[in-house]
Parts: structure tokens; sequence; C-alpha cells
């Protein structure tokens, strides 16, 4: 992680452990009260049993945290998750169902306190506080990656419902007879915007049928002109806005922001994702809608740190 200073005096502040884990990544970092990044680290989320994945998790937060003890613990993790119990069940790292997130990562940092976000909604609130969502006062914070996540701040205030699990605009179902998705529905915005699925739809349709390719490539056939990697881009583009539109109407918002490794395509994504969004958005209180791109890399981390910052105020 860029933001690892090694610098012994920064360290030395007063500092929460931010964690951040979803499908493709897991990154955690110490942060100040400000927003700075002290020091962090991340790794590629492995596959396996659910104690092999905490496994390298842990190496992770010893080799970030050092000799530092920070003062509360804030973890984003993929979901659902039931947040009063402390549990993760990501259609995303299949071997944990249920597992005991809080619980665990509290025995490895002691008697702190541990709080538990989507990380949708991490990222949202991480936009909220340091990127491109600092002068909005309803933001919808979009992740697309290996699946599709996202956050709700409403008035400075993660909207996180009473399960933890308010505004997973993934499983928003944009198609009543599409594809299957892995949540066990059927035509979610996931099934259509996330990167492995985009890549599925193209090959299907012909695009480098017989090569090991993934969302970055398709991505860069896209910006060069190929029809089938720029129709991938359209559907799935077209279900974020579906589900974004849905969104707005329903919580009055005029600010979306998109990061994740899929929003790094650029124009290819961003370009038929507003064009569809001002398509579908006729109502005159969502007239306005923007759609902007994530300014920071490290988003659901910070929004993980503050959300153990507020746990201590």
């Amino acid at each position: 992680m860029s933001d690892d200073t090694g610098d012994d005096t920064l360290v030395a502040r007063e500092s929460v452990l931010g964690i951040d884990i979803g499908g493709t990544k897991m990154a955690a970092a110490l942060v100040s009260a400000d927003g700075t990044i002290l020091t962090g680290d991340r790794i590629r989320t492995p596959s396996g049993g659910a104690d092999q994945v905490f496994a390298a998790l842990g190496e992770l937060i010893d080799r970030v945290r050092g000799d530092a003890t920070p003062l509360a613990v804030g973890v984003g993790s993929a979901g659902p998750l039931d947040q009063q119990h402390g549990l993760v069940s990501p259609v995303n790292i299949p071997g944990w169902r249920n597992f005991p997130l809080v619980d665990r990562v509290r025995a490895l940092t002691g008697d702190v306190p541990v709080t538990l976000g989507m990380d949708g909604h991490c990222f949202a609130l991480g936009e909220y506080w340091s990127g491109a969502g600092r002068d909005a006062k309803t933001l919808l914070g979009i992740v697309v990656s290996t699946g599709v996540g996202g956050g709700l701040v409403v008035d400075g205030k993660p909207l996180i419902g009473q399960s933890g699990n308010a505004a997973h605009i993934g499983h928003v179902v944009v198609d009543q007879d599409g594809e299957a998705c892995a949540c066990g529905s059927y035509g979610c915005v996931e099934a259509y915007a996330s990167g492995p699925r985009m890549v599925t739809r193209a090959q299907r349709g012909g695009w480098r049928t017989d090569e090991d390719v993934d969302a970055e490539v398709l991505a860069a056939d896209a910006a060069a002109g190929d029809e089938l990697a720029l129709a991938a881009f359209d559907d799935g583009a077209q279900a974020l806005a579906a589900g974004i539109v849905a969104t707005a109407v329903t919580v009055d918002l005029t600010t979306v922001v998109i990061g994740g490794g899929v929003a790094k395509a650029g124009p290819v994504l961003f370009d038929p994702v507003q064009a569809w969004v001002k398509r579908l958005a006729q109502l005159p209180f969502v007239a306005d809608l923007t759609v902007e791109p994530a300014q920071l890399d490290n988003a659901g981390l910070l929004g993980a740190a503050h959300q153990a910052w507020a746990a201590l105020s």
C-alpha cells in the first residue's frame, strides 16, 4: 500500500486500525483522527476455508500494527452480515458463512471497541469524509469489483438499516426475468455489472473465448473500440443506472460516487452509466442526479476507520 510511511513518529500518534475485506483484496491500516494513514498494507484475498482466509487476515493485521496499540478497530466487510452478532457471510468469500469476524478480530487486537460495517457503507463514508462526496448532503457510494456493493450517507451518517445491510445495491433486481445471481435471486445489478459477469457476457458473445482474461482486459479492449467489449460495459452500465435511479427516487439523493477495480475503466464505464441515468431519471427531483468517479483508492479503509473513531466519541 503506497500510504505505508514507515515513519516511527507518525505511527506513534494515536490511531485506530481500519480493515477493508473484499472478494479480491484485504487491506489494513493505522489511521489518525484526521484521516491520515500512518502505516498500511494489502494482500489478495485467498481462497480456501474459513480458517485459511482468516489466517491471512491475521498476518496482515499483525504486520500493519506492529508494536502499536490502536484505540479501536473498524472493519468493513463484503456482505451480507449480521451486525448485531458480528457475523459475516460474504457472497464472494465462500469460506465465510456466519463467520464470527468481530470476535476473531477482537481476539487478535485486544480489549478495544471493534465495529463492523458493510464494505459499501465504509466506501461511501470514506468518500464522504475525504473524497468525492465531501460536499454532498446525501450520498450513494457504489463499489464495482468482484461484486457490486453500496452504501448511503444521509446527513453525515451511514444509513445502515436494522441488520446493517441497507443500500445493498448490487442485489437490487433490475430484470425480473434476468440472469441468476450468486445471491440466489435473478436479474440483480451484480449479475450484469460486476467485473467477472461482464467478462462472462462478453465471452458468451464471442470475445476472447479461448483466453483467461479479466475486467481490466475487457476495459482495455472497450477503450480500443471493440464492439463486444463495449456492449458488455453498456449492459453493465444499464443495470447500474437502473439500480442508481431506483435508489435515488427512494431516498431523494443527488450525488453518486462509483469506485472499485472496474471503475478504473474510466469513460467506457462512466459514459454509458451517465447516459443511462439521464435516460431513466425522469422525475424532476432526480433530474440533476450526478455520477462521479471516486477520488480515493482506499475509501473503504478510511470509512472503516471513521466508524472506529466514531465508536470512541
